[in-house]
């Protein structure tokens, strides 16, 4: 029953009592069913809250180009804004499409009245090229829209526009950051998709920058802006804080991109209705810990025991990384499972994971082993590819998992089956192996102990 309670509250998280939360979305119509407010309405759903809307703007477009724009009469729109708010418990709220200067005004001026976070994203052009907005708009944003926001997603081109400068790197997207602060927004995720190199968005909060990293997936999506700015929304309508709910967020639309689809006859459509299977995950951690714990000798469990974690689809944080919260233990001459599976439960196995899927975001699983002579043979023996790195060159202030995984992929220019290190003054040495799922490490791990047999 306990860990029945422990999914129930993971799965049914987002509701009080019988009702579910709600968060509204005010943006325009995409005829191709891949942006606006269809990819906002799908993304609210697969979070787990209600989605209301008010629609501003409609518009004749598809995966090839945006055709025709018909924004929606002032009055039409407060009309919609009075019947959502007067009805329903908003939780947080998103804009996107405003088009216009004077629906801007109208938006901002009711939308300010409400004591929920507001989400900006200031869109102004789609992912096709054409532009979607009016005369005014930037200016109108910046005057009536930024005060509101609890944050604003602008990508590379609209954070330039907010800022009055050309962003082309992280440096100009910190720069921007802090000038779109000032204007008002109280916090700024600046998305930077279009940068060449590795994905980095840059969160300022106004203390402090934070650049968030990621898999930068060889394609241009439609919809993406959309997803990402409506899942944290959503996660913000559930009661996450700023920070866990762009983590969350981000963390979606990765899955997102690595689930995209061909629709039409232009670019791809991002799976704004993906949603991870966390049950799923969680089942095979809890199935996978006790299997491991009957297969292993005791030779190959360190001191501070064995784990295994597995990653959500387009994880991003620990907190998407499922492991046990004891560990695999020698009990007599036995092992024993200690604790149960949850998510965030194990930093160090999340790093490695991470640091794994940062390379191939397919790579979302891994355990621990002892190190011993013995036991590195017997994995070169069975035939997996090993990697190493020694912890004497790590750089000072990173993270010895996710410097060490990385650091051992770039040497090898793949990922290894396995990465051991040799450990140091207080750190045990240790052998992860790596691979696509639990029951892939599972067989790479008899591989390993048939291996000098």
């Amino acid at each position: 029953m306990a860990a029945r309670g422990r999914w129930v509250r993971v799965i049914r998280g987002y509701y009080v009592g019988d009702s579910v939360r709600s968060a509204l979305t005010v943006a325009g119509s995409d005829s191709g069913g891949g942006a606006g407010i269809q990819a906002d309405l799908k993304s609210f759903a697969a979070v787990g809250v209600h989605g209301c809307s008010v629609l501003t703007a409609i518009t004749a477009q598809n995966t090839r180009a945006v055709e025709s724009i018909y924004p929606l009469p002032v009055a039409e729109i407060e009309k919609q804004l009075h019947a959502v708010l007067t009805d329903f418990d908003i939780g947080a709220a998103k804009t996107g499409m405003l088009f216009s200067a004077d629906i801007v005004k109208s938006v901002s001026g009711r939308l300010g009245k409400c004591d929920f976070p507001i989400v900006v994203d200031p869109v102004m052009i789609a992912t096709v090229g054409d532009k979607l907005e009016g005369r005014g708009f930037k200016d109108a944003i910046i005057k009536h829209m930024l005060p509101e926001a609890r944050l604003v997603t602008p990508n590379l081109y609209e954070a330039g526009q907010l800022a009055g400068m050309d962003v082309k790197s992280v440096e100009g997207m910190r720069a921007a950051a802090k000038k779109i602060h000032q204007l008002g927004a109280r916090a700024v995720l600046v998305k930077g998709g279009h940068l060449k190199g590795k994905l980095v968005d840059l969160l300022f909060d106004g203390g402090r920058c934070t650049e968030m990293t990621g898999f930068r997936y060889p394609k241009e999506l439609h919809g993406s802006g959309c997803t990402l700015a409506a899942s944290i929304t959503a996660y913000l309508a559930t009661g996450l804080s700023l920070r866990e709910a762009v983590e969350a967020g981000r963390a979606r639309v990765a899955a997102g991109f690595q689930t995209s689809y061909k629709a039409g006859k232009g670019v791809e459509v991002i799976n704004s209705h993906f949603r991870p299977d966390r049950f799923e995950v969680w089942r095979e951690v809890s199935l996978a810990a006790g299997e491991l714990a009957g297969l292993l000798p005791l030779d190959f469990v360190p001191e501070v025991g064995v784990n295994i974690g597995y990653a959500i689809e387009g994880a991003v944080s620990a907190g998407d990384v499922c492991a046990l919260t004891g560990r695999i233990y020698r009990l007599g001459d036995g092992l024993r499972v200690g604790g149960h599976a949850d998510f965030g439960a194990s930093r160090h196995v999340a790093r490695v994971i991470l640091a794994a899927m940062a390379s191939d975001p397919r790579m979302r699983s891994a355990a621990n082993l002892k190190y011993r002579e013995k036991n590195l043979r017997r994995a070169k023996a069975a035939g997996l590819l090993v990697g190493t790195f020694d912890r004497g060159e790590q750089p000072e202030g990173t993270s010895t998992m996710e410097w060490g995984t990385a650091r051992a992929i770039e040497d090898l220019g793949k990922i290894p089956d396995a990465i051991y290190d040799l450990g140091d003054v207080g750190k045990e040495a240790m052998i992860r192996i790596i691979g696509r799922n639990p029951r892939e490490v599972l067989r790479k791990i008899r591989l390993v102990v048939r291996g000098g047999r």
